[in-house]
């Protein structure tokens, strides 16, 4: 059993520019890399923005026409898979020789929804997996699809097995339980919760399922969106701090390993322990000993 370096990554992108967000990520995830990160995850929608405080022009019963403007901006920041966007992202997982997990505005092949999810990539630059948000929260239901739930699956790593939900999808137990069924030892959780409780949550889900669970948040401040976004004056009364982060890493005993770390961008490390997880199911095993009959 070995033990692993692991990564997440606290940051804002450049909000609504794909490419000079792409090249954020390489330059952060160089970074983990070259301190011996063989996983790096990066926060919800990172790719390329999540739209705090925007309405979209949208109220019960009727949408405007500025904030159908405001719509196309967002939805040029998505990206599809494939495409170039995400080939770049494989390139950069496989010249860092990492796993790379990233949060996405995915568009649809189909037509004009989009999704937000979460893409994985192997260290030889293979794309292995995605998964999207099942339930958008509140307002995000005016912009992101649902997702099917197909696809929560957990990936086979030499240091574990990986997977993960976004945001509020890790308070739908029966999701949580998917991902427990099939062994997942490293969980993420990519989220735009800055809230105090959101921990509470993660250490909750590490002790449940008795793995390591690894989030990220971004840190963005109002001055980094675009001054001529159409709908810009919708954040006028919005704090200047629009999402604090919180980014943190949590072994399989609930034990905060590192962060949270708040009101900065950076990069949060922690060596994770196959033979830890195996201890810490002695005494609790959600999908074995400890399972609920009926």
């Amino acid at each position: 059993m070995i033990n692993t370096k692991v990564a997440v990554v606290q940051a804002a992108p450049i909000l609504f520019d794909v490419d000079k967000t792409i090249d954020k990520l390489a330059q952060l995830t160089k970074e983990a890399a070259q301190t011996g990160a063989k996983l790096v995850l990066f926060p919800e929608t990172f790719i390329s923005v999540y739209p705090r405080g925007l309405s979209f022009g949208t109220v019960v019963g009727s949408r405007s026409k500025d904030g159908r403007a405001t719509w196309q901006k967002y939805w040029e920041s998505g990206i599809m898979v494939p495409s170039e966007a995400s080939d770049r992202l494989a390139q950069i997982a496989k010249d860092n020789q990492i796993y790379l997990v990233v949060g996405i505005t995915e568009q649809s092949k189909l037509g004009g929804t989009l999704y937000c999810s979460l893409v994985y990539y192997g260290p030889n630059g293979q794309f292995i997996g995605k998964h999207r948000k099942l339930m958008p929260t509140a307002a995000e239901r005016i912009i992101w699809g649902e997702g099917k739930g197909d696809d929560l699956q957990v990936l086979d790593t030499p240091f574990g097995k990986i997977g993960g939900l976004i945001c509020w999808e890790n308070y739908m137990p029966m999701a949580r339980m998917a991902l427990y069924e099939q062994g997942i030892e490293i969980y993420l959780a990519p989220t735009a919760d800055s809230r105090d409780a959101w921990v509470a949550s993660m250490q909750h889900i590490a002790l449940e399922g008795r793995c390591y669970v690894l989030s990220c948040n971004q840190y963005v401040t109002k001055d980094l969106y675009p001054r001529d976004l159409p709908g810009i004056e919708d954040l006028e009364h919005q704090p200047n701090t629009m999402c604090r982060g919180g980014s943190l890493m949590v072994d399989p005993l609930g034990k905060i390993i590192a962060g949270p770390l708040y009101d900065q961008e950076g990069i949060l490390y922690a060596e994770i322990s196959q033979a830890e997880i195996v201890r810490s199911k002695l005494d609790f095993d959600v999908v074995g000993h400890y399972r609920f009959k009926t």
